[in-house]
């Protein structure tokens, strides 16, 4: 749809209507659903005696042709009056006049229209004024989140700008771009974000604001932080989102260690795209919405070691023994760091440490390359592999193969449970240690391979191969 042709003539100069054409509601059941809880919202709200319009993104993302994932309701009604006129209300933010409405099952964010005070914590304001529906509109970050829609008529209310730099795909900050960042320094990674889910530009003002404010972010909670960076990875064009990140210098603030990728050479047979940084880049280009937090946290740093560990060898080739190792303790440290699940975090750096382990999968014994195959993250593991490849060489061959090998897998029956216990191992003599592992391991082997096919035959192998120790004599 272009924004353009919803702009039409109004009243106040200040003020542009959709008045040709209107923004359409979603056509998907379920989404429609959705746009209809609020759209009553709005009617309740309306047929008590208040103004009452849609806001913030749901309206932009309506304008585009995109299905919102929730809708905010923006009203001259008070949190009191809000909480009185639905049954079911959580009251998250009374002072600044927000109430979450439960209706059918939906939660709805209902803000009273205001004008904020100084924001002293860079998040949130000191004193709030509640006023009107164009104050409300100036005291938003950018202009294409701050436009409202009525839901009856379908008419768009742009009181800052917001359908002309949605037709020309621009991110500006409303008014003072410092004022509006010095107010919620998390708006410095959500321009980012913008401009790269929607392959938007960002305005010279908001930009020169970005940059000369990039040392500034760490001021606020790294649980914001990285939250935003996950949906930079996650929303699609994560590549354009971290170039931006560099470019302003918020990716030297954030995450130093990618940055530090940049100009660390790579030998031209492997890597003829260039430096560690470029190849990491190509990977995130192959990021989209199906891919999980976990994976893509994997894709931007699964070569996040190659700074520390680069050596060039005398014949010019260049290695990065180790990477894969010191880059999933790297990995732990920089999600734990952006204040991702402890879950996330561990499996993140077991992709990272785990991401060349492919390469020797055609080699491997028939037992071994079961195990590997059979590992929860398996699926995840290949996709990093997969794109990892395809960012450098071109090479799929062991990707190929283990693609291959697990699809002959899934027609077999799942791996059989060990016909070995550690209890077994106690049994026959053996104390419990370190080398428990090493010989149930070796034991599960050996039945995979059809060494062994009971848990007798079990037992006589472990005698076979691992008779235990004679017990000390007494003194």
């Amino acid at each position: 749809m272009k924004i353009a042709s919803l702009i039409g003539a109004c009243d106040d100069p200040r003020v542009q209507r959709a008045t040709a054409k209107k923004a359409v509601p979603p056509s998907d059941p379920e989404a429609r659903r959705l746009f209809d809880v609020a759209a009553r919202v709005v009617r309740k709200l309306r047929d008590a005696g208040h103004e009452a319009v849609l806001a913030g993104g749901c309206v932009r993302d309506l304008l585009l042709g995109r299905e919102p994932a929730d809708y905010d309701v923006a009203t001259s009604a008070t949190a009191e009056q809000v909480q009185r006129l639905f049954r079911r209300t959580v009251p998250v933010g009374v002072q600044f006049g927000v109430v979450l409405v439960i209706e059918s099952g939906q939660h709805l964010q209902v803000a009273t229209f205001r004008r904020d005070g100084a924001y002293l914590d860079h998040r949130h304001p000191a004193t709030v004024h509640f006023a009107d529906e164009r104050a409300d509109a100036e005291r938003r970050d950018f202009t294409v989140n701050g436009m409202f829609l009525d839901p009856e008529t379908l008419e768009v209310r742009d009181h800052v700008g917001g359908l002309a730099d949605l037709e020309a795909g621009v991110i500006r900050a409303i008014g003072d771009p410092y004022a509006r960042f010095d107010e919620d320094r998390l708006r410095l990674l959500r321009a980012i974000r913008f401009a790269a889910r929607f392959d938007w530009r960002i305005e010279d003002a908001t930009w020169q604001a970005i940059c000369k404010l990039a040392p500034t972010i760490v001021g606020i909670a790294w649980e914001r932080i990285g939250e935003e960076i996950v949906k930079i990875l996650t929303e699609g064009r994560a590549r354009r989102g971290f170039e931006l990140m560099s470019a302003s210098g918020l990716l030297g603030v954030l995450i130093p260690e990618v940055e530090a990728m940049r100009g660390v050479a790579q030998s031209a047979d492997h890597h003829p795209e260039g430096d560690v940084f470029t190849h990491t880049m190509l990977c995130l280009e192959k990021l989209g919405p199906q891919h999980g937090e976990a994976l893509a946290l994997a894709v931007l740093l699964h070569d996040v070691a190659k700074p520390l560990c680069a050596e060039r060898r005398d014949d010019g080739r260049i290695t990065f023994y180790g990477h894969c190792e010191k880059g999933a303790e790297m990995t732990l440290d920089i999600v734990q760091r952006l204040r991702r699940s402890r879950d996330t975090a561990e499996r993140a750096a077991i992709l990272v440490e785990q991401h060349l382990h492919h390469v020797q999968a055609p080699a491997m014994r028939v037992a071994k390359l079961k195990r590997f195959l059979a590992q929860e993250h398996i699926d995840d593991l290949l996709e990093l592999v997969r794109i990892d490849a395809l960012s450098a060489s071109g090479n799929l061959e062991a990707y190929e193969f283990c693609r291959a090998k697990q699809a002959e897998l899934a027609r077999e029956a799942r791996l059989p449970d060990p016909l070995l216990r550690g209890r077994d191992l106690i049994e026959l003599g053996h104390r419990p240690g370190p080398r428990f592992r090493e010989i149930l391991e070796r034991a599960f082997d050996a039945q995979l391979e059809g060494e062994i096919t009971s848990r007798e035959a079990a037992r006589a192998w472990v005698l076979g191969h691992y008779p235990p120790a004679e017990p000390d004599s007494a003194t």
